[in-house]
């Protein structure tokens, strides 16, 4: 009977150190994607930016020419970004402006996360000019 007990708790140790042994040895693979972290999970609308008053906390947006401005709320972490995927400022956006907007749904409101215009915002540069005329008398 001893004998026969002690085998048990010598195979229940060998098993134990053998499936230790072969955990211990496993090696760790990660795997990273390249996902878009500003865009993952959002719900995309294309169209143009019908109304933006700059300080608000939304602006209205009308994907077609005939469809009613929808207005989408934006945070201080949403992103204005021009085609090129540079950083654009808020005081660009402009009414009549096409974008595509990246926006969450929570609740009823649509939140912003990225604007992206897809037409360069034109920088108008004003530059005044001063024309002296000199005449001298005969």
């Amino acid at each position: 009977m001893k004998d026969n007990t002690l085998a048990k708790i010598f195979a229940i140790g060998a098993a134990c150190a053998l499936t230790a042994g072969t955990a211990l040895a496993q090696a760790t693979t990660s795997v990273t994607t390249n996902v878009e972290p500003m865009s993952a999970g959002l719900t995309t609308s294309t169209g143009s930016i019908a109304t933006y008053a700059p300080g608000g906390d939304y602006f209205t947006f009308r994907t077609t020419t005939g469809a009613e401005p929808v207005r989408y709320y934006y945070t201080r972490e949403t992103t204005v970004l021009d085609p090129a995927g540079h950083a654009v400022a808020w005081s660009d956006v402009r009414p009549d402006l096409p974008a595509k907007v990246y926006y969450a749904r929570e609740g009823d409101r649509m939140i912003v996360r990225k604007v992206v215009l897809t037409k360069p915002v034109n920088v108008i540069e004003k530059k005044e000019t001063t024309t002296t005329t000199t005449t001298t008398a005969p």
